[in-house]
């Protein structure tokens, strides 16, 4: 009895150690391709990707010109360096490509022009007068909208005519040469681009995730140093600016108009600074009297917060509907905010509490339902645009 009793033990000890095995590790290249593929991965390092991504495009440029003995094939990676330039998002690489082509064929044009002029007349002075009347255009120009086009055709007319004194054959190797240079740079800039989607996603997730830390503070009356304060805020605001930027970028890439990333914009922007005067209006009440004034509805505000800020970081490549899903119903504390709201009203947001606080605490509770207010209606127009911004969403779509 006692035999049989140890036997079905180690069957079933055996049987758990096989349900307990532990999940097969990837192979080395598996998790480089698996980090590489990693928007958040290329977000984290982008500079580092965009470095080797210039060095690669320059020893591509070194053996096309070198491996079949291009002449002057130097300008061919000088001009690589100066289209390749700094990081561009996938939003604006088309507009950026059109340009670098438009700008480097008009400056190729002037230069061979020039050489003609300078063989025709024979006169130096007169080729130096109109380079620098094609110099002063191109500033004029460079100053404004089409300021990457003139300014390429600048640098490619000087590339190509020198001083007006190149030989013609000497010119037209070197504008072979710039032309090579920027299919180079071009082909490469195509190769792991950064989203623009994915910045604007991870830092909006970023200022977030700070600010439900922040209001967490405010509503448990925690007394921060003011220092501590501003730079809390110069942060915040350091990735406000930077996602107005991301803002052109982003409407390209996900085809939403501008317009409605501006509403996100304004109401980030309102949500900074209610968060801010909230802040410096509670740092000098009693710490009992800011709890009571924000028990009721601190909590579903925070978790609100850090509720959008997950579903913007995370999408939804596993879990299709995750992101959906954590816009649109945020439970805790004593009520629920659903995403619905601040499009139709306020529907779905808790009611008021009956009691008022105390008197010098009715200005923070105000300010109070003013944050959370901004936080229904950012959820909503968040929710609104999902199915745009969510790009592992609309990828795993497109797989079924």
């Amino acid at each position: 009895m006692a035999s049989s009793e140890t036997e079905s033990r180690s069957r079933s000890a055996h049987g758990g150690a096989r349900r307990l095995r532990p999940p097969r590790r990837r192979s080395r290249l598996a998790r480089m391709w698996r980090a590489l593929t990693s928007p958040y991965y290329r977000y984290r390092n982008a500079k580092v990707i965009h470095s080797v991504r210039v060095g690669l495009a320059m020893l591509a440029s070194i053996l096309a010109t070198s491996g079949i003995d291009i002449p002057h094939g130097i300008w061919a990676s000088v001009t690589l360096l100066v289209v390749i330039g700094g990081l561009q998002h996938q939003g604006n690489i088309r507009k950026k490509a059109a340009e670098r082509a438009l700008g480097t064929l008009l400056g190729a044009v002037i230069g061979l022009v020039l050489i003609v002029v300078q063989a025709i007349t024979g006169s130096a002075p007169l080729t130096y007068v109109l380079m620098s009347l094609v110099a002063a255009v191109c500033g004029y120009y460079a100053i404004g909208k089409p300021g990457y086009v003139a300014l390429l055709a600048a640098i490619t007319m000087c590339i190509v005519a020198g001083h007006g004194d190149n030989l013609i054959d000497t010119g037209l190797w070197r504008t072979l040469n710039v032309i090579l240079g920027i299919v180079i740079a071009l082909v490469f800039s195509f190769a792991l681009p950064l989203h623009a989607t994915y910045s604007w996603r991870y830092s909006l997730a970023d200022n977030l995730r700070e600010c439900a830390r922040v209001y967490a503070q405010v509503a448990n009356g925690v007394h921060v140093d003011a220092d501590e304060q501003v730079q809390t805020f110069m942060r915040l605001n350091a990735r406000l600016v930077q996602l107005r930027a991301l803002m052109p970028s982003v409407a390209k890439e996900i085809d939403v108009p501008i317009a409605r990333l501006e509403q996100v914009q304004r109401l980030h922007r309102s949500l900074l600074s209610a968060l801010e005067m909230l802040c410096t209006g509670t740092g000098s009440y009693e710490q009992a009297l800011v709890r009571v004034a924000f028990a009721e509805r601190s909590e579903t505000v925070r978790r609100a917060l850090l509720a959008t800020a997950r579903a913007l970081r995370f999408g939804g490549g596993r879990h299709p509907e995750a992101a959906q899903q954590a816009l649109r119903t945020v439970t805790g504390g004593e009520g629920e905010m659903a995403g619905k709201a601040g499009v139709a009203g306020h529907e779905g947001m808790p009611a008021p509490p009956q009691g008022c606080p105390e008197p010098q605490m009715q200005g923070p509770y105000w300010l109070s339902l003013r944050v959370e207010e901004q936080v229904g209606r950012l959820r909503a127009l968040l929710l609104e645009t999902e199915p745009r911004w969510n790009i592992e969403r609309a990828a795993t779509h497109r797989m079924v």
